[in-house]
């Protein structure tokens, strides 16, 4: 229980620090409204299911074959989140903007939902961190496949709920969401929390 009260806390962090994701779907929601908002958002949590069992067979595959294996994968997304950690405290607002801002032109065009998708499942980035991260929760001598599974259901359903909420609010408080301020603020405490998590699981014995 406490180690899933973990998974929902670290999760919560991750679905609401502002990134790619949050970017595109204020500037869809604000050209074409809230329905292509949640149409976008729907497109990237659908992208994260595909992440989920692509994980889920592939990890499961791993434990099957090498427990050890196993370890040492869970042991490189103990470094991979203490890595994202001190990723929020660098500033790459020029390059992020600039890519958004080609993805946005080249994209814009295309169903909300296909851009999010598409944006979602072809990230090398995110299937990085599904990689690394389910892991982390997945208790021995259980069903792996069926944990990952359940924890990537559960992590989808976060975002689905973030960004709907987000984009249904987005009219009245995203000037404050978007604000430089707010997302410093937002970065930095995510990157301690992924710090502080990956350097637990990195010092900690691996079990």
């Amino acid at each position: 229980m406490n180690d899933f009260f973990t998974f929902l806390i670290l999760s919560l962090f991750v679905v609401m620090s502002p990134g790619i994701d949050t970017a595109l779907i204020t500037k869809r929601t604000i050209s074409d409204g809230r329905t292509d908002g949640y149409k976008m958002g729907l497109g990237i949590t659908a992208g994260s299911l595909v992440h989920t069992f692509a994980a889920a067979f592939g990890l499961s595959a791993i434990l099957m074959q090498s427990a050890s294996a196993f370890e040492v994968i869970k042991f490189a997304g103990a470094v991979y989140l203490i890595y994202l950690g001190l990723s929020s405290f660098i500033s790459m607002k020029k390059k992020k903007n600039a890519d958004l801002e080609t993805e946005v032109k080249s994209d814009m065009k295309k169903s909300a939902f296909k851009q999010g998708l598409l944006s979602n499942v072809l990230n090398p980035k995110v299937a990085m961190f599904f990689l690394t991260f389910l892991p982390q929760f997945v208790k021995t001598g259980e069903n792996a496949q069926q944990q990952l599974i359940i924890m990537g259901i559960i992590y989808t359903l976060l975002s689905i709920c973030w960004f709907f909420l987000y984009v249904f609010f987005i009219n009245y408080l995203r000037e404050w969401l978007m604000s430089p301020k707010v997302q410093r603020v937002m970065d930095k405490a995510t990157g301690v929390v992924l710090i502080a998590f990956g350097l637990k699981l990195a010092l900690g014995k691996q079990h």
